[in-house]
């Protein structure tokens, strides 16, 4: 039943992310005004981006399809080349370390170098670390692609496929990397704590598919993204047991 759960959402995010790429791409630029599909569909999209990460995040822990592993990370390429063209294994080697070494600055390659601690600063050197000639040349040819092979306005297609997947690396980092990692205001030393939001349900789906429970994802890291309210509703009964 968890295969099929994965592969069913994972399937849907990818053909939704599709969908309203081309539904945005055929609608008549320069629009009139300012249109509800414009706003709307911007919003949905780059939660159709964060959603192609997750998806590929689960991936790499095995999670789409634990039975078929090698259906479970060509599925894992697939989203993070539609994302922006990431190279999946680097990806995901990256991650297995981070996994092993939360925290840690030099063996943890998300986590901040010691010195650009700030959510802007750790932004840029966090994504350094994967920008490479790779995803350019992949995204540049999406892009000409676009408007010269197909004839679509350039500002067009750098609203509705570029910009949104932008918008979506800074939504993931900031509630996916920076506020689970940051140091908390009391800490005593200098140890990393892994913390998580502590956002209904809904509003966690919306920021960053329940990546925001980033200590149980640690705690419990071959949980798929839907899995996650679910164990920490179980961890929270469980700390409020032994705290009766």
């Amino acid at each position: 039943m968890s295969d099929l759960r994965g592969l069913t959402s994972a399937a849907v995010i990818i053909v939704a992310w599709a969908t309203c790429l081309g539904l945005q791409l055929t609608q008549t630029w320069p629009p009139s005004g300012l249109p509800v599909w414009l706003p709307l569909g911007f919003a949905v999209q780059t939660v159709l981006f964060t959603g192609l990460f997750i998806t590929a995040h689960d991936a790499m822990h095995g999670t789409l399809h634990p039975a078929r592993p090698r259906l479970n990370h060509a599925l894992g390429r697939l989203c993070v080349t539609l994302y922006a063209g990431f190279s999946y294994d680097h990806m995901r080697r990256n991650h297995l370390a981070h996994h092993a070494h939360p925290g840690e600055p030099g063996d943890d390659p998300d986590f901040h170098d010691g010195q650009h601690t700030g959510p802007i600063a750790w932004y840029f050197t966090f994504m350094a670390r994967y920008i490479s000639l790779r995803p350019l040349l992949i995204q540049a040819a999406i892009f000409e692609g676009l408007t010269t092979g197909l004839g679509l306005p350039g500002p067009q297609v750098l609203l509705c496929q570029a910009a949104p997947a932008v918008v979506s690396s800074l939504q993931l980092f900031f509630f996916g990397t920076w506020l689970p990692h940051r140091a908390p205001a009391d800490a005593r030393t200098g140890r990393h704590v892994i913390q998580s939001t502590n956002f209904p349900g809904w509003l966690s789906f919306l920021t960053c598919f329940h990546f925001g429970y980033h200590k149980e994802h640690h705690d419990v890291p071959r949980a798929a993204w839907w899995q996650l309210p679910a164990v920490r509703r179980a961890a929270v009964k469980q700390r409020v047991l032994l705290h009766q």
